[in-house]
């Protein structure tokens, strides 16, 4: 496979690790800058940053190049790239995080947060940590983590940074160096707490599941999700 990295960060620079060890051919590295050709690729990985996040996965979709896209703190124009790729008949991923280990967590979130709604004597609140180079907080991925408690949980109806908020889930976001990512969601009530937790040990875990993701998008056409790619019903 031709790949193209869209941003040369650390996830980028992991992303080219990976992907070299299982075989693939990188053939466009691109910062913000970069001037490129993404013709050349099979398919495009991006995670730049989110000013030309929407240029870069547009840029892939107009030229018939299926995109991954895992940058964050775009998501204000997502209904325009998702637009982008059925006017195109193209393919995309985005995904908060392409960790086969969170998208577990996903699941298992949604499953607790189920099961948890009608005890209204727990409150919830989140707490994501990251390096100190991550530019958005909190993290998309608390955002998903939040997002799929709100769907199946009845007490909440959006979530806030650091607010305690009538109907809001709290979520804490602490930067320190050299942490890839723990998100924490915890229950707490009066009389005991419940918590689940994943924790990241490097980038590799989410490097991985980007470019099993880009090997998956080959030759498929459609907007899909890390739920597609893993096969959860």
């Amino acid at each position: 496979m031709k790949l193209a990295i869209l941003g040369y960060g650390k996830m980028g620079k992991t992303i080219e690790r990976i992907a070299k060890d299982r075989g693939h051919n990188i053939v466009i590295i691109a910062d913000v800058d970069t001037v490129y050709n993404i013709t050349k690729a099979d398919v495009a990985i991006d995670f730049s940053v989110p000013t030309v996040a929407l240029n870069n996965i547009s840029n892939c979709l107009n030229n018939n190049v299926p995109v991954i896209s895992g940058t964050t703190g775009w998501l204000q124009d997502f209904d325009k790239a998702v637009s982008l790729c059925k006017e195109k008949n193209g393919a995309f991923i985005y995904a908060s995080n392409y960790s086969l280990g969170v998208n577990i967590f996903f699941e298992l979130n949604k499953v607790l947060a189920k099961m948890m709604s009608n005890l209204s004597q727990y409150n919830i609140d989140i707490e994501e940590i990251h390096h100190t180079q991550k530019l958005d907080a909190p993290s998309g991925t608390a955002i998903s983590l939040a997002n799929d408690i709100i769907k199946e949980h009845s007490k909440y109806n959006q979530w806030s940074l650091s607010e305690n908020v009538e109907g809001s889930i709290p979520i804490t976001a602490k930067r320190i160096e050299n942490v890839p990512g723990t998100h924490t969601i915890n229950y707490e009530s009066n009389v005991d707490s419940i918590s689940i937790k994943h924790t990241a040990y490097s980038r590799d875990g989410f490097a991985l599941g980007a470019v099993i993701a880009a090997e998956w998008i080959l030759d498929k056409t459609g907007v899909f999700s890390m739920k597609d790619v893993l096969n959860i019903s």
